[in-house]
């Protein structure tokens, strides 16, 4: 399970900080989505970036940026259906997602991801940490696609958790940080409390 492709979800409306990019934000002198791509980037064979409006915003990373095909801010399950099609018209049997505002994932989840899917026989890992699942970071069957757009389309679910329950899947466990490495950056506070965790990452 070598040939993982990655997508960093991009697509939320970032309410709650005010509207905008969330990844383009600032963090420790540079925007957390460079935070991110410097996280996922070595753990994958090829990485892309899901995200509605303008492409151009994100020329500077030098990634391919792809839109959801399902319209209406269908929130992070319509990024997955993207990133699957992309990654199957790509050969790729498997997609690992990453939000674009969590600076302090593993640098080794994806192996860890495959190493979950393999043992349990799974369709599907998922990140957890303090008994949470964190459904946004995940390893996700290319060849599921098709179940998840009819799911989305006909059945109109949007929930993450209501679709993988369907299917197998292997929890995946990070709890070997002082902090929890799938926090993220929702509100100004939050934004705050990432830059003393960054400090205390520094060297």
């Amino acid at each position: 399970m070598d040939e993982v492709a990655g997508v960093i979800l991009a697509g939320g409306l970032a309410r709650r900080m005010g509207g905008g990019d969330k990844g383009l934000i600032a963090l420790g002198g540079k925007p957390i989505l460079a935070h991110v791509i410097e996280r996922l980037k070595p753990q994958v064979k090829a990485l892309i970036i899901n995200a509605n409006g303008g492409p151009e915003r994100f020329a500077d990373y030098g990634l391919p940026v792809v839109s959801d095909s399902i319209a209406g801010s269908a929130g992070p399950l319509a990024g997955v259906l993207a990133g699957l099609d992309w990654a199957a018209g790509e050969g790729f049997d498997f997609i690992a997602t990453a939000a674009t505002d969590t600076p302090f994932f593993p640098r080794d989840l994806v192996c860890r991801f495959c190493e979950g899917v393999s043992t349990a026989q799974a369709q599907l890992a998922v990140a957890a940490s303090g008994a949470r699942h964190h459904p946004v970071f995940g390893l996700w069957a290319s060849s599921l696609r098709e179940d998840l757009r009819r799911a989305m389309t006909e059945e109109g679910l949007r929930k993450v958790e209501d679709w993988t329950k369907r299917h197998r899947i292997a929890p995946v466990a990070s709890d070997d940080q002082p902090y929890d490495p799938f926090f993220n950056v929702n509100r100004p506070e939050d934004l705050a409390e990432a830059e003393i965790i960054m400090d205390k990452q520094r060297p």
